[in-house]
């Protein structure tokens, strides 16, 4: 029996992954060895590794309960690049356990199991899952009267499927790591225990995945953020709030400085917003029937409820409404670094990737409609223009629509839509839609930047926005004399100044490009005799705008030199006896090269080029 036939079989459910999958396997026995051995899903195959990591997780599974009977299984879903079970057990599984498993799964995969699908009522399939209350559940929850189970050796599973035909065809897997989940996510239920595997079609795959890992770990910014003292999250003031540290601020104005010098050449007017307000503006702007769930509880204030900002955009629509607004006036672009508080389960919290207080790249443009497609054009090459020269060059881009709950009018959501779909166009960058995930007031681009292991991560946002301007009465005076409503575009470059850190300290894996790095050159000292002149020069790279340490520590210069990179800094400066008679220093780059002695001048002179090079 082919896949297909045990995809019709089993009904409407997957019969076109199932054909596709069909189709590769015939493909491939026409090229078998003479054998006739053939794979059952090849690298390129997404449909068909699904299939197979979701046939690895019943296999653990399988394998779990043999082992442990008393467990009580949940659910097993395919993910990306593996798969995971929750189970929920008296006491979290050890390594040792992990390792047990692990082996028991093999001993699965030997014995080639088939997958055997059976359709039965709900009746039928409640009697089959005795004390498994979580099965009971689900089975509880669907509507249908009858359901699909499959059989694996002597284990049973409710499941949609479809299956591999065996466990013999499960690829190359491993077990990762354990985890707490609460069942259907939601913190009123059990904790459960959650193994997370990895699962590939070749051993190569799987190699090349682990290797990817160990670099992941060794980039990881909440690590590197420690040992190059760049920030800190303390639980003594709250989690998810950062402490920035004096080599992490330097990076942070360093960040600002370029990002307000850019704003100020492309037209931007710098405002500032407080941090809370009345909590009737954001009854008006939609946040509280829309967002309520993601903002901190109201503050009392003689008698007054006031709300912690979320957002910036209805501070900066009252700076526009602070005076009457020509046609001739537009486009107002507005731009804040603007500090706001959002509530996020302390669960979700990580390092600087998602946080409680972070500061937004703000901005909020107010304008017509006939200047919407320009301006969306322009703030596209923008962001494109930030992001290189923070060293991103690689992008996927998304176009998110109308949501399932959403405020304003199909017909401005359509014209929205339109015109981001057109600036993308025009602009020939290639895009997903992404549907129903726009936010509920306007339709959105979002550009996820790739680091430099290929990992997307979600920073910069362009938002076309009819709803608040309506609910909060922007308009402008045209040329006919009369009242006409403003639009609204909401966009951000790097998203927040702590996440986007947070992706450039693993990006560079904590080695910043000298226009970025707190300090760009340690100088050191061999002996005690050089320190005076060390510290000449020191003060001197100071002078020139460079930022520069000294390291006179009596220490052999070897341990110095290891120190300086292991810290990461671009250039360490060597001063011996030949430097000090030549009035001279001997650079030595990050990583090792090494650079004949030159004047401190050629030094400013070289490093002054590089970071122009950098900058701009």
């Amino acid at each position: 029996m082919t896949l297909l036939e045990l995809a019709k079989q089993q009904g409407k459910a997957k019969v076109a992954i199932a054909a596709r999958i069909d189709g590769f396997l015939r493909d491939l026995a026409a090229q078998a060895p003479p054998d006739g051995k053939v794979e059952w899903v090849t690298p390129g195959d997404p449909d068909g590794i699904e299939i197979m990591r979701h046939s690895a997780s019943h296999v653990m599974a399988a394998a779990v309960k043999e082992l442990f009977p008393e467990a009580k299984i949940t659910i097993g879903p395919a993910i990306e690049n593996g798969f995971y079970y929750d189970f929920d057990v008296e006491n979290p599984f050890t390594p040792e356990d992990i390792e047990r498993i692990e082996e028991k799964m093999g001993e699965i995969v030997k014995a080639d199991y088939p997958f055997l699908r059976e359709e039965v009522s709900k009746e039928e399939a409640l009697a089959r899952f005795p004390g498994e209350k979580y099965k009971e559940e689900l089975l509880n929850d669907i509507p249908e009267p009858a359901v699909s189970l499959y059989r694996l050796g002597n284990f049973l599973d409710l499941c949609r499927g479809p299956h591999l035909p065996s466990s013999g065809k499960v690829g190359v897997y491993k077990l990762m790591s354990t985890a707490g989940a609460y069942w259907r996510g939601d913190s009123r239920n059990r904790m459960l225990t959650r193994i997370y595997g990895c699962a590939f079609p070749k051993k190569k795959q799987l190699d090349e995945y682990l290797h990817l890992l160990e670099e992941i770990k060794k980039r990881d910014h909440r690590r590197l953020g420690k040992e190059l003292d760049l920030f800190s999250i303390n639980e003594e003031i709250g989690p998810g709030l950062i402490l920035w540290h004096p080599k992490g601020a330097v990076i942070r104005r360093i960040m600002e400085d370029f990002w307000r010098e850019e704003h100020a050449r492309a037209g931007y007017d710098l405002v500032f917003s407080p941090h809370i307000a009345k909590i009737d503006l954001w009854r008006v702007s939609g946040h509280l029937d829309f967002y309520k769930q993601s903002m901190f509880s109201s503050i009392g204030v003689e008698g007054q409820d006031y709300q912690l900002k979320p957002m910036n955009c209805p501070f900066h629509i009252q700076i526009y409404k602070s005076r009457m607004r020509s046609y001739r006036d537009l486009p107002v672009r507005y731009a804040e670094l603007g500090t706001v508080y959002r509530y996020e389960p302390s669960g979700t919290l990580h390092g600087l990737m998602r946080v409680r207080g972070f500061t937004q790249d703000d901005a909020h443009l107010f304008l017509r409609l006939d200047q919407l497609d320009e301006e969306i054009f322009s703030l596209l090459d923008f962001t494109i223009f930030v992001l290189r020269r923070f060293g991103f060059d690689h992008y996927e881009i998304y176009l998110s629509t109308r949501p399932e709950k959403f405020a304003g009018t199909p017909e401005n959501w359509e014209k929205s839509e339109e015109a981001l779909r057109r600036a993308l166009d025009r602009k020939g960058l290639p895009y997903e839609v992404d549907p129903g995930e726009g936010v509920f007031y306007g339709p959105k681009i979002d550009i996820k930047i790739k680091d430099v292991l290929g990992r997307a991560w979600q920073c910069s946002t362009i938002q076309v926005d009819f709803n608040n301007p309506a609910m909060f009465d922007v308009t402008y005076i045209g040329d006919d004399g009369a009242e006409h409503p403003a639009i609204m575009i909401h966009r951000a470059l790097m998203g927040s100044l702590e996440r986007f850190f947070g992706v450039l300290v693993e990006h560079y894996g904590g080695a910043f490009p000298v226009w970025l790095a707190p300090v760009q050159a340690d100088v050191l000292s061999v002996a005690d005799r050089h320190i005076e002149y060390a510290q000449e020069v020191v003060s001197a790279l100071r002078a020139e705008g460079i930022r520069a340490e000294g390291d006179f520590r009596n220490e052999k210069l070897g341990y110095k030199i290891r120190e300086s990179q292991l810290e990461k800094v671009p250039y360490a400066l060597v001063i011996g006896d030949r430097e000090v008679a030549g009035r001279q220093v001997s650079p030595r780059r990050r990583g090792g090269e090494q650079f004949p002695p030159m004047s401190p001048e050629e030094f400013f002179e070289a490093i002054r080029k590089e970071t122009k090079n950098q900058e701009r």
